[in-house]
């Protein structure tokens, strides 16, 4: 059977029911294991972002830290920001927090350098880092773009998994939000999927159901 999004609803629609009755709103995972690669190929090494078309079904925090321009632009459209002398004055606990609160980082390249060496080793094992923002950025493009983006993350592992949605979001859209992953991957491992992956939806606290296809 090829995958198509009859067979991408049918997975998503048992693996919702298969984890229905807790008492929060769950995600929905896609998850990919490779078959025949290299653990440190680049091939199936990721670390980018995915343009979700339907959204990623619940609100999203976004955090700048910038100075000048930027954080001032950042201020404006309603985002929360942090300027670097802030950032320097944190402490471990502070950090931890801001970790656990927000989903994305845009951080101006500037402050890069200083953002990784204080916030990476809080980010790094909640799957999350920060992002570098140029000066010529259009801010608020950016900001409604990593609204609806998911993650897609691993290290020297033959698998990868991102949320694509929540389970009160209707099947179609998560099939949709599927696709577009489902092709990013693709495209960056440059091989059928038949044969070299396998793929799985589950929510948060339920079983994983695969998308059995051929």
């Amino acid at each position: 059977m090829p995958l198509t999004k009859e067979v991408l609803a049918d997975a998503v629609s048992k693996a919702i029911t298969l984890g229905a009755g807790r008492r929060f709103k769950q995600s929905v995972e896609l998850l990919f294991t490779f078959q025949g690669f290299d653990k440190k190929s680049s091939e199936i090494r990721f670390r980018d972002t995915v343009l979700l078309p339907r959204g990623i079904g619940r609100s999203v925090k976004i955090l700048v830290i910038a100075d000048g321009g930027m954080r001032l632009a950042a201020q404006k459209i309603g985002i929360d920001t942090i300027g670097t002398d802030q950032l320097r004055n944190l402490s471990k606990r502070d950090v931890r927090k801001i970790a656990r609160k927000y989903d994305w980082f845009l951080v101006s390249t500037e402050a890069m350098s200083l953002a990784g060496r204080l916030l990476g080793p809080a980010l790094g094992p909640r799957g999350k880092a920060p992002i570098p923002v140029p000066p010529q950025a259009n801010l608020d493009l950016l900001v409604k773009q990593y609204s609806s983006s998911t993650w897609l993350r691993n290290r020297e592992q033959n698998w990868v998994g991102c949320r694509i949605g929540t389970e009160n979001m209707s099947v179609e859209d998560l099939v949709d939000n599927a696709v577009s992953v489902i092709e990013f991957v693709k495209s960056k491992i440059k091989r059928p999927l038949e044969g070299s992956v396998r793929i799985y939806v589950k929510t948060t606290m339920g079983p994983p159901v695969e998308v059995l296809y051929t």
